[in-house]
């Protein structure tokens, strides 16, 4: 094998020195030979000799100071059918040197594994899943539904008709020749169900002797290596019996034919249903990706032309009429009307929307005539990076997962351990003749004990629960935080756009004796429109309002959790908190007791000073959202303990928190203190989960078990939040944690089901009641209860869709 060519970014190299000294420590490693380092690039390129361990040159290159991003890739694999297929294929790309983790989800059918970006391609990872007895395929479009549910339904559908035909004599016979005494129907009978038996074995029960028979001989077995191992084993016995029953043991020489003909088509059959219902649970996603148009009508100089949504480009006019769905992204031009935006938010009530106002791609408009100049298509769009979101929590594991992966690692192996065991025990203890007996109870438990159920009682209600979420406005950006926000202890809220409307308006303005209302007015609203803050917008709104003229401003400076500094109109400007004029030093004595006032009244106090001298109180008002006291409220009857956590005065604070009922108040508190904070509450009362939507919530969003962002706020503040809250209303928190622990609820009932199943059944499949006078589990039975199995999980899950 010669040496492979492999590019890998380097994050941090700055300079010459540094390519140089990336391209010394890449060269001096055994196997690594012509490496070529590009500073514009950011990347390095080198060959390196087979069997060289990657992780080598990651570590060499961090030695050195510089960083190797990690990435993700995603393979779908076909031919995963229960729990100890995703741990097999999991441990095998695990191996791949390079890889650092690799999480298999039955239910999507994909598998993501995360590795340095550059070092491991995917063609080794396409190999070690093909060794491993799966067939990768290319996951480049995202999976909508899973596997492929329908094509997977249809084949399942297909094999499952053609088992039913062809077995259905092979019942009749057997039920005959039972009727008639044993062989009523003598040594013909016997050979019409073997030919039969064999075309379901060799044609829709393939599929089990093809995937299951190699894990089988790799030492790695799993579910379908069981219902080979037991429908092979009845078909053989009774091939035996059929063609040279001298070779048994006197009295012993029955056909089971219709026992291996009917656990395939019952397997068969919960397969199909189980494929069926799959195919629903990723229902809402379809959905979501649905709501796009398929056709635009773009606005063209010679007039109007229908195109293909994705050949829309930013900067596109297009024409929306009454009751049609927005193509993409973009600004209203012309027209006024409203629009249905619950696909987001959740919300029912159509939003207004006109000539300035951004529209969602997806949203259906109202009975008004639009035109919209697109600015964001495709990937970029709204609908697009919900649609990501939703399909990375699905393919996501929790941390409850991890019991289930720990006992499907050996489960297999135990099932044909205790078969054989069974098989054992029947044969030496039971009274002869019996060599049938044994044969029977072992088949049954190979099929009884089928893990799949296992497998899919977590992923399933995690697609579901998800999608469900998302139809409400409620995005979980990972699985984990649904098992997170389920033990959450105490909701801590940012006031500002996240309990109030984010919207504020200046109330007051009172100056010091001496001072003009409007020039202050027209300084401070200077500063201000270098400021994204609500409180900033509503002093430069209110500037507007009056007509004034606002002075060019020279230099700004933005004191986190302070407030503005800067030059304007030739004058040196302040604008902020209290504590901003404390720490240059300037008085404000003379306006302190209006400041309690109007705080204690709600209100934020904002002081403004000129050339180091204190000039004006300018009073800013917030509203509280109209379902804020009704989201804390609920929050407080699910038991939780709720907090206010802000950068405002304590007195706006406190008035806020008791209009609210929130008796928990962090006031005055900077960016850095909000993450404080967290851990304060977190050791008062336990797991914390922070709600916010600014730049400063950040950190505590982060810092906290779960971290919620309201959709309307910005980005950094999104990204850094493991849920997003789509309608920006408080009351999204209340939903967000009903969600969750339906969800848990749900994976509970389903690893419950699944483990109490296999404990209680497998016993009984090995005879355990035939020891108390009771009856034994017949293979048929137990294919049937298998198969019963997993529907069930599935089923639970799908009833998070009415949650």
């Amino acid at each position: 094998m010669s040496a492979q060519r492999l590019t890998l970014p380097v994050e941090g190299m700055t300079c010459a020195s540094c390519t140089g000294r990336v391209e010394r420590v890449l060269g001096a490693l055994p196997g690594v030979s012509g490496v070529a380092v590009n500073l514009a690039t950011g990347r390095a390129s080198f060959d390196l000799a087979p069997d060289n361990d990657p992780g080598a040159i990651v570590q060499a290159v961090e030695e050195a100071g510089y960083a190797v991003p990690e990435t993700a890739t995603d393979l779908a694999v076909e031919g995963m059918t229960c729990a100890s297929c995703t741990g097999r294929i999991e441990r095998a790309l695990r191996a791949v040197p390079g890889v650092r983790e690799a999480s298999a989800n039955l239910a999507t059918g994909r598998v993501t594994v995360r590795h340095p970006a550059g070092l491991v391609p995917v063609t080794a990872l396409e190999a070690a899943v093909r060794d491993a007895g799966y067939e990768p395929r290319p996951a480049a479009a995202p999976a909508r539904t899973g596997p492929a549910p329908s094509s997977e339904a249809d084949a399942l559908r297909h094999d499952l008709v053609t088992a039913a035909v062809l077995a259905a004599p092979v019942v009749v016979l057997d039920m005959a020749g039972h009727v008639a005494g044993h062989g009523g129907f003598g040594p013909w009978s016997a050979a019409v169900q073997a030919v039969l038996a064999t075309l379901v074995l060799a044609g829709p029960g393939r599929r089990f002797f093809r995937r299951g028979v190699p894990g089988l001989l790799r030492g790695h077995p799993d579910m379908n290596a069981l219902v080979a191992l037991g429908t092979g084993a009845a078909y053989g016995y009774s091939l035996v019996a059929t063609l040279a029953p001298h070779w048994l043991p006197e009295g012993t020489a029955h056909v089971y034919f219709e026992a291996s003909v009917l656990i395939v088509t019952l397997i068969l059959l919960g397969r199909f249903l189980e494929a069926r219902a799959k195919g629903r649970t990723g229902a809402a996603i379809a959905r979501l990706v649905s709501l796009s148009p398929r056709t635009a009508r773009v606005i063209r100089p010679d007039g109007e032309a229908e195109v293909e949504t994705g050949s829309l480009r930013p900067g596109d006019r297009v024409r929306v009429r009454p009751g049609e769905r927005i193509p993409a992204d973009g600004r209203v031009e012309e027209g006024e009307s409203r629009l249905d935006e619950s696909m987001l938010t959740g919300e029912p009530v159509p939003v207004r929307k006109g000539p300035g106002d951004p529209v969602t791609g997806g949203t259906l408009n109202g009975t008004g005539g639009l035109t919209v100049a697109v600015e964001r298509v495709g990937s970029d769009t709204v609908l697009a990076q919900i649609v990501r979101l939703v399909e990375a929590a699905q393919g996501s594991k929790l941390p409850i997962q991890a019991l289930v992966d720990r006992v499907t690692g050996w489960f297999v192996p135990a099932v044909m351990a205790l078969s054989a065991a069974t098989f054992l025990a029947w044969l030496v203890l039971a009274p002869g003749p019996s060599l049938g007996l044994a044969i029977v109870n072992a088949i049954a438990v190979l099929i009884i004990a089928c893990p799949c159920a296992m497998g899919l009682a977590t992923p399933t209600s995690i697609m579901v629960g998800t999608g469900r979420a998302a139809e409400r406005g409620v995005l979980f950006r990972n699985g984990a935080a649904l098992q997170a926000l389920d033990g959450i202890r105490v909701v801590a809220f940012d006031k500002t756009g996240t309990l109030t409307e984010g919207r504020p308006a200046l109330t007051d303005l009172i100056p010091v004796p001496g001072q003009d209302p409007d020039s202050v007015l027209a300084l401070a609203a200077a500063l201000e429109t270098r400021s994204e803050h609500p409180l900033g917008r509503a002093v430069v709104a209110a500037a507007e309002a009056r007509g004034l003229a606002v002075p060019a401003v020279s230099a700004v400076e933005a004191v986190p959790g302070f407030g503005l500094a800067g030059q304007a109109g030739g004058r040196a400007v302040l604008i902020g908190a209290e504590r901003l004029m404390a720490r240059h030093g300037i008085a404000t004595t003379d306006l302190a007791p209006q400041a309690v006032r109007l705080a204690e009244a709600g209100a934020s106090p904002v002081y403004v000073a000129l050339d180091g001298r204190l000039a004006a109180l300018l009073a800013v008002a917030d509203p509280v959202k109209p379902g804020a006291a009704e989201a804390v409220a609920g929050l407080r009857r699910h038991g939780l303990a709720v907090a206010l956590v802000t950068g405002d005065a304590r007195r706006t604070a406190e008035g806020v928190a008791r209009r609210l009922g929130i008796d928990l108040v962090r006031a005055e508190v900077l960016p850095e203190g909000k993450l404080a904070a967290v851990r304060d509450l977190r050791a008062a009362h336990g797991t914390v989960a922070f709600v916010g939507d600014g730049i400063n919530d950040a950190p505590a969003l982060a810092e906290a078990e779960v971290g919620l962002a309201l959709g309307t706020g910005t980005d950094v503040a999104v990204e850094s939040a493991d849920v997003v809250l789509m309608s920006g209303d408080p009351a999204g928190v209340g939903t967000a944690l009903a969600l969750s622990r339906a969800v848990m609820r749900n994976i509970r009932q389903n690893l419950f089901w699944a483990f109490a199943y296999n404990a209680a059944l497998i016993p009984v499949a090995a005879g355990i009641l035939r020891v108390f006078g009771g009856p034994l589990l017949s293979p048929v039975l137990a294919a049937g209860a298998m198969a019963l199995s997993s529907v069930f999980v599935v089923g639970n899950a799908l009833r998070l869709r009415q949650a």
